[in-house]
């Protein structure tokens, strides 16, 4: 198995796993068809299914399009308002192409339909990878449109936080080094984040992707994971964790956004080999 992590739109990710004995794939928030089009085919991979984490256009645009492209194709997501749909997912839905596995978590916050889904390939030595869209990004979290602060914790916390310490994380959008700017105003004595936000900068000037990261890693820098640590506590005011998250949350709505934006029109695609990264030549 292998991961395209596929840069789209301004700041958004989609990808496509890809059973390298078959070439069969699936793609994950399937956002901007042509694009993906032009991935299947220089892979050579037959798409079999969509993986939709949530209804909003820039996760689930192209989803239409490639259900007439492609008569059969599968797409899950969480209710109806995701385009295309075929098949609506229940918590813990377990789902299997070929040897690769995938287990479909409901993550409520973001939106009430929200989706994150949770692939291994069987037999397999490498890590697994968790796709949380909107739920879960490098450094933070997704803003809370639909759904309360405390769906929200529990999704990040009692679903995502108890997934496997080595499963990778690959996110919805490239927000990483403006999470970790606020991350390090919540612990501004934290090396991790301080550490961690020097190599996303790095990363950010280099148009590279700073997917994915580890759950382990989250734990470590990302503020909204770590809500019983004092230097949280005290950023807040707050002791309950669902309060504190909440307080977390309301402060990093309220956070300037840096001036740096990633290019617009990067739609560079990458691929994660499991352990090595390497940035396709065009």
């Amino acid at each position: 198995m292998k991961v395209k992590v596929i840069s789209i739109l301004e700041d958004n990710y989609m990808y496509l796993i890809i059973e390298e004995s078959t070439r069969d794939a699936v793609a994950v928030d399937a956002a901007v068809s042509k694009r993906l089009l032009e991935i299947i085919k220089k892979e050579g991979a037959t798409l079999k299914a969509i993986l939709t984490t949530h209804h909003h256009w820039d996760h689930a645009r192209g989803n239409e399009e490639l259900v007439k492209l492609f008569p059969g194709l599968e797409v899950y997501g969480g209710d109806h308002r995701v385009g295309g749909l075929t098949h609506r997912v229940t918590h813990n839905e377990e789902l299997k192409f070929g040897s690769i596995n995938v287990r479909c978590l409901l993550t409520p916050g973001h939106t009430l339909d929200h989706v994150c889904y949770f692939v291994w390939e069987e037999d397999s030595l490498d890590a697994p990878a968790a796709f949380t869209g909107d739920t879960l990004f490098v450094g933070g979290c997704g803003r809370i449109l639909e759904g309360t602060a405390e769906q929200m914790y529990k999704s990040l916390t009692e679903v995502l936080g108890t997934l496997p310490q080595e499963s990778k994380v690959f996110c919805g959008h490239e927000y990483t080094a403006r999470n970790l700017k606020f991350a390090l105003k919540v612990e501004p004595e934290s090396e991790m984040v301080k550490d961690k936000l020097a190599w996303a900068k790095l990363r950010e000037d280099e148009d590279l992707p700073t997917v994915p990261s580890t759950l382990a890693e989250e734990f470590l820098y990302n503020p909204f994971l770590r809500v019983s640590e004092e230097a949280v506590q005290k950023f807040t005011g707050k002791v309950d964790p669902v309060e504190v998250f909440a307080a977390l949350r309301q402060a990093k709505d309220s956070f300037r956004k840096p001036k740096e934006r990633l290019n617009p029109q990067a739609v560079l695609a990458f691929e994660w080999g499991l352990f090595e990264p390497f940035l396709e030549k065009k």
